[in-house]
């Protein structure tokens, strides 16, 4: 007799399995420092089971990990979170939300392999974590909007001022978010596809 429970999970859920009419998939990245959501907001919006790789914090990371919020974080990313959105019946998005730590950057170079954008979330609080992330996707010419992700204490700046903060091109978007909504997640990435989508315009040959 198979001593199993009746509700063991053997496989992929219906729900998981990717609908018929996709006819293309695309894939993206949530990048950002640690601790600024990246694991939330590819949760909240996933529209499958997400794929996480957290593990728990201890203390072997101190005096080498941002330890920010470490009072009441007690997980981290080590490898990569996955999850995955239909933006229309036919366009599926493949969401890579990256590990902050900058000792798990090296597995960066692979999370970006292939990706069409990104999306860049900042913590006010911490805009000094968002530098090296976003220059490191400037190198790499990975096209990114950059989403302010509201935490209950976060100081608010105009817009003009984080751009300056952040020394962004005019040209890249800013958006608010709170990544615990997937509404509010959503909305990010279609910032992205929007933003992705006129630069292909603008670079189409005439």
């Amino acid at each position: 007799m198979d001593s199993r429970s009746s509700d063991t999970v053997t496989g992929p859920r219906a729900e998981d399995h990717l609908p018929h009419t996709a006819q293309a998939a695309v894939k993206i990245v949530i990048a950002g420092g640690f601790g600024v959501g990246k694991t939330t907001m590819v949760g909240s919006v996933s529209e499958i089971r997400p794929l996480t790789t957290e593990e728990t914090m201890t203390q072997a990371g101190i005096g080498v990990d941002d330890d920010y919020g470490s009072d009441t974080k007690t997980a981290t990313t080590v490898a990569m979170d996955f999850g995955r959105i239909s933006i229309t019946d036919r366009l599926v998005l493949y969401l890579f939300g990256t590990p902050g730590q900058e000792r798990f950057w090296f597995l960066w170079n692979g999370l970006f392999e292939g990706a069409l954008g990104a999306v860049v979330l900042i913590d006010t609080r911490r805009l000094e974590v968002s530098f090296d992330v976003i220059g490191r996707l400037e190198e790499r010419g990975v096209p990114f909007v950059v989403a302010v992700n509201d935490f209950p204490d976060s100081p608010r700046y105009p817009v003009e001022d984080l751009r300056a903060a952040l020394d962004l091109a005019e040209e890249i978007p800013i958006v608010r978010c709170d990544a615990r909504r997937r509404a509010s997640s959503r909305d990010t990435l279609m910032t992205l596809m929007r933003f992705l989508h006129s630069l292909a315009i603008t670079s189409a040959p005439r």
